[in-house]
């Protein structure tokens, strides 16, 4: 896992990017792909850092995006009447390959448990639409 200041950096230099991207429309005076494989790499290793299973397929930007939106969506909102926002937030999400735990690994509270990968990723997507994020 990224430590703050490390998460920090990685944010500053996504808005840089944006800053810049939306100051400078005409992409034919610099290296637009350059900047846009950076922007996506940069946001690929925020999103995943709570992940602690390998995502190698076609689709794992969208699949690291989908569990920064659930963890962004329960770290201000809660999870069900179990886990108020107050302890998410002291100790963070991690996702497993077979569970959603409170804290870094998979020894720590399960938040949901699942038979596979698949299964918790196809429940996290179905979340996030469910709550329209």
């Amino acid at each position: 896992m990224l430590n703050i200041k490390q998460l920090n950096k990685i944010e500053s230099r996504i808005n840089e990017i944006e800053k810049f991207l939306d100051n400078n429309r005409d992409y034919n005076k610099f290296d637009s792909n350059k900047l846009f494989n950076e922007r996506s790499e940069l946001l690929f290793k925020r999103n995943k850092d709570n992940i602690n299973f390998r995502l190698s397929c076609n689709n794992k930007y969208y699949y690291a995006f989908q569990c920064y939106k659930f963890t962004q969506y329960v770290l201000e909102n809660g999870y069900r009447c179990d886990w108020q926002t107050e302890d998410i937030k002291k100790q963070g999400i991690s996702f497993n390959k077979y569970s959603i735990n409170i804290g870094s690994n998979q020894y720590g509270s399960d938040l949901k448990r699942f038979s596979s990968k698949e299964e918790l990723l196809g429940f996290v997507i179905g979340f996030n639409e469910a709550n329209n994020l």
